[in-house]
């Protein structure tokens, strides 16, 4: 029983995606992680139960980061200057080749994990290598450092160096394995299938991870039509389909409970699989500008009703801090906005907060949101040192700052279901 936590304090959430909503000097209450409500009046039924007072600071639902490599947490910061197959051959190959040493993983996944947590992350779903061992190091450190959320081994048989090549046959047999042994194992941290992209896996791979996904009925996590270079591998692998989403849907790898990290060039005909499907897509505006991607039609995407979040992309992106990706992703829509001749809306900032809390949120359940019945997952933010005085912004003037120039010092609490971490 996590029994009743009452949180006091300015508090700030995006129930639909187009505005705040904000209770000044109120109450968030939950009991055993689900949330009751937000009230001005604490209600006389909490009379006599403890009130955590954070006096004049902000409460924000926690966020999510629906894309990143862990191993890549090694280079951050390094290659931003290469497109995406060059950087993946100087940097990222042969650093997670490393990972085939337990303490090597060990000491750098604790590294990574604590950073997500410093920087406010409540949750994350998480690209590993293709060793099994490091994949539970990974998860067990996640679970003791309480960043819930979804890690997956990764599979590659083809197309990649002969040092991290797989069999065929031995990357299903070892994803059944590590999935039979972790799929029940952890509260906060479950296993994903991860196919790295369509590239690196052959057909058989494919098929069998799809067979994988419909027994154990476990997420699926990989990227999606994210570089032209990309994109011509898949079409001269499979001329038959019209692009990436037709061959994950071939292989049985689209469902409500798969993440899809970019979407940079989608066909007009993939964006209605993706969203009849339930896919959610990750948006990672950093990595999208760094490796040269290009800019997703994100605007496009959500008045399809496509389910859309935030990933940092750490390596791609630099930064683990998830406010970096709420704010470039506006930046980066008022690119496209130009790029559209100023047809194609850009993001508001309640908009960028949604995608960052509720919209990548909804992917773990009801979290996300300060809703009634969700989860408490929540961090308590302090401005004071961005400001002599801030007796002259508003609430929400606040947190757009905070998004735009803050950083994980600007954070003194982290809630995730219903404790504090």
């Amino acid at each position: 029983m996590k029994g009743t936590i009452i949180l006091k304090g300015n508090i700030i959430d995006t129930p639909t995606k187009d505005q705040f909503r904000c209770v000044e000097n109120g109450y968030l209450v939950a009991v055993d992680n689900e949330i009751k409500g937000v009230f001005q009046e604490l209600p006389a039924e909490y009379a006599k139960e403890e009130v955590t007072d954070y006096g004049n600071l902000l409460i924000i639902p926690g966020m999510y980061d629906m894309h990143v490599h862990a191993p890549q947490f090694v280079y951050r910061g390094l290659g931003l200057d290469m497109q995406l197959m060059q950087w993946l051959e100087t940097y990222a190959f042969p650093t997670e080749s490393r990972f085939s040493d337990e303490e090597y993983a060990r000491t750098y996944y604790r590294a990574f994990v604590q950073t997500l947590k410093k920087n406010g992350t409540a949750r994350a779903v998480v690209f590993g290598t293709i060793h099994v061992p490091a994949a539970e190091i990974l998860m067990d450190i996640m679970e003791e450092e309480k960043v819930g959320g979804f890690a997956g081994k990764i599979n590659m048989d083809t197309l990649c160096p002969d040092f991290l090549r797989e069999d065929s046959q031995q990357s299903v047999a070892d994803t059944r394995e590590w999935l039979e042994r972790n799929v029940s194992k952890r509260t906060l941290v479950k296993p994903a299938v991860t196919p790295r992209f369509i590239p690196t896996c052959t057909s058989q791979v494919l098929e069998g991870l799809g067979k994988l996904v419909k027994e154990y009925q476990v997420p699926v996590h990989s990227h999606i039509s994210e570089d032209i270079g990309e994109m011509d591998i898949v079409r001269g692998r499979y001329p038959e389909y019209a692009h990436d989403g037709a061959v994950y849907d071939h292989f049985g790898l689209l469902t409500d409970k798969t993440v899809m990290a970019h979407f940079v060039y989608p066909a007009e005909e993939e964006l209605e699989l993706i969203r009849d499907r339930g896919v959610t897509i990750a948006h990672c505006p950093q990595s999208n500008g760094n490796v040269a991607a290009g800019i997703p039609p994100i605007r496009k995407m959500l008045d399809m009703g496509i389910k859309v979040g935030l990933g940092s992309d750490i390596a791609g992106g630099y930064s683990p801090c998830l406010f970096r990706a709420m704010s470039e992703a506006v930046y980066l829509s008022k690119l496209k906005w130009l790029e559209s001749g100023k047809e194609e809306d850009f993001l508001s900032v309640p908009e960028a907060f949604y995608l960052g809390t509720k919209g990548g949120g909804q992917f773990f359940g009801k979290v996300g949101s300060f809703e009634e019945g969700y989860e408490l997952d929540a961090l308590v933010l302090d401005d004071t040192s961005l400001s002599v005085s801030l007796d002259h912004f508003s609430l929400t003037e606040r947190l757009e700052r905070l998004i735009h120039v803050g950083d994980d010092r600007n954070i003194t609490a982290r809630y995730v279901a219903g404790e504090k971490a």
